[in-house]
């Protein structure tokens, strides 16, 4: 996330996040129906408006198939829509597309009923064959989805991901508003990946019309569609009038402004011309922010289901010997890069952030040693270090935490060049096999997609991620762990909730052993808002859109 950041993803209490690990469908397995869940409109909210929002860097694609970023995982859900969502600002599931579901006794077979008379931006009624469309598309190798490897229980994933096939035979059209789902084997998370952006509904026309292009002409069924993007300038973002949800969104108008520097972007906000900066607020102005009542006001903080970490390709050599990537988790002096971002964090020792079911209290991970590194260096063969690089996205804090952990390294022998990079530019080195050997995750690490343990594993640890374009940049694939994470996931008696839990750990604990990653941090999330603007602070750090759900925002000074 995520994720996904910072692609910062706030979650919600430990006491929310605990109750939606256990499996969401169980309880209805067998039901004839699944009934949304109830949201209240905001009583005080205003339509019409328009508002201003600020990145520094220009966005990368709207396709929901491959967006996979801190900046455009919003976006996207506001412009397109899935077969399941949640409830705004909380990480409780509701049908979305889909009016209702049903599912078998086993789990394994999911038949959604569609809304009737849910329209294109382009004005097409959406229909079943648009829901296998794009399910089909997402898990087609030709996309190059990140997020293909989210839909791996569905039957026939394997021959479409491979190739052999042009579609999954799991999903059937029953008829143009009933879609029938077959998974190989049953998926405590599957309605979690339903809500997903990657699970998102695209008309095949507009597709074919813009082939690799539709990533810059976007049209879903969401609450907004684009009507202007200038590249490295503006993307603008209308209200549309045909929306099928009732009252939103409320906001008439979005405008997201590229190329504006944070600490810039800050200044406008204090003069009231910009309603939210996008990169949040900059590090080295947080403490003035905090200390200023007037401005710490206008900040909303929430948790979030998040770790940030370095990556080590265990395909690029020294990174294949495992003693070495030991050696660098002993180099890193946690506890420093903390203090850097004004201790708006904790120091991590294992992927899974503490919040999450499944975290290993017990776990000690790597403490900070640095000449018992240097000895592990030398028994590897690397007495004398080596060189090597170390991606990093531009955007501050992220080269300054790379620069301490070139420090550390060099204390342990290793000369790590920083690349300093365009998030878009980090992403595409990472997704390429042999280009990074170290990646500093800021501004991109990780934030749960949904709150499962699972989450953490599949798209940046398993072997479905470690793909050209995908978000495993450790290019880390353990079969056998694969095959452990697959067990878990089967088990979708919520009475053996704990089980399923400890087995996630027992994974993460065997990744830890192999490490592919230095865990660094688990992060809060920090956003401002201007006066004007108005919403639940859970709207500002929503857990699912990614920071914000625009679609649930208004202004307060609509005349």
């Amino acid at each position: 996330m995520k994720s996904f950041l910072s692609c910062s993803v706030a979650a919600l209490a430990l006491g929310l996040a605990l109750s939606a690990s256990a499996p969401a469908f169980a309880e209805d397995a067998g039901m004839a129906s699944a009934k949304a869940a109830e949201y209240q409109p905001d009583p005080d909210a205003k339509e019409g408006g328009a508002i201003t929002v600020t990145y520094k860097d220009d966005v990368s694609t709207l396709d929901p198939a491959i967006g996979y970023d801190w900046q455009n995982w919003s976006m996207i859900k506001s412009l397109f829509d899935a077969m399941m969502d949640y409830v705004p600002g909380t990480t409780e599931l509701r049908p979305a597309l889909a009016e209702s579901y049903e599912i078998s006794d086993d789990g394994t077979v999911f038949t959604f009923h569609l809304r009737k008379g849910v329209k294109f931006h382009n004005g097409r009624e959406m229909t079943a064959d648009d829901v296998k469309y794009s399910l089909d598309r997402v898990t087609d190798s030709k996309t190059q989805s990140p997020g293909a490897g989210f839909f791996g229980s569905i039957k026939g994933y394997d021959e479409v991901a491979s190739g052999k096939a042009d579609g999954l035979s799991g999903v059937e059209v029953v008829d143009p508003s009933t879609v029938k789902i077959t998974l190989s084997r049953p998926d405590a998370t599957f309605l979690h990946v339903m809500a997903l952006n990657f699970a998102s509904v695209v008309p095949h026309e507009a597709v074919e019309e813009y082939g690799a292009d539709f990533g810059h002409h976007p049209v879903g069924t969401g609450a907004f569609k684009l009507s202007d993007w200038t590249i490295g300038q503006k993307l603008t973002f209308e209200k549309n009038a045909d929306y099928w949800r009732d009252g939103v969104p409320y906001l008439d108008q979005i405008t997201f402004e590229i190329g504006q520097e944070p600490i810039v972007a800050l200044l406008r906000l204090q003069k009231g011309e910009v309603d939210i900066p996008g990169d949040g607020i900059p590090p080295a102005k947080f403490q003035e922010v905090m200390a200023d009542p007037d401005q710490k006001a206008r900040v909303v903080e929430g948790g979030q289901l998040q770790t940030g970490y370095i990556t080590m390709n265990v395909t690029m050599p020294p990174f294949d010997k495992k003693e070495v990537r030991e050696a660098v988790n002993m180099a890193i002096n946690k506890d420093r890069i903390v203090q850097m971002i004004n201790n708006r964090a904790i120091p991590a020792n294992q992927p899974l952030p503490p919040s999450m079911p499944g975290y290993d209290k017990s776990f000690e991970g790597y403490a900070y040693d640095p000449e018992k590194a240097k000895a592990m260096l030398a028994e590897a063969g690397f007495a004398d270090g080596f060189s090597t690089e170390l991606y990093v996205m531009n955007t501050d804090p992220n080269p300054r935490i790379a620069q301490a952990i070139q420090q550390d390294l060099s204390q342990i022998g290793i000369k790590a060049d920083i690349q300093s990079l365009a998030q878009a530019n980090v992403i595409a080195a990472g997704g390429t096999k042999d280009q990074a050997p170290m990646i500093w995750s800021g501004g991109m690490a990780w934030i749960a997609d949904f709150p499962d343990p699972s989450n953490f594993y599949g798209p940046i640890l398993g072997c479905a991620g470690a793909v050209p374009g995908g978000w495993n940049w450790s290019w880390y694939c353990n079969e056998d762990l694969d095959k452990e994470a697959a067990k878990a996931d089967s088990i979708v008696d919520p009475a053996k909730a704990d089980e399923r839990d400890k087995m996630w750990s027992d994974i993460y604990d065997k990744v830890m052993a192999d490490a592919p990653w230095v865990p660094i941090f688990n992060e809060q999330r920090f956003t401002m808002k201007s006066k004007r603007m108005g919403g639940a602070d859970n709207l500002y750090v929503d857990p699912v859109h990614i920071p914000i759900n625009y679609d649930y925002v208004y202004v307060t000074d609509v005349q």
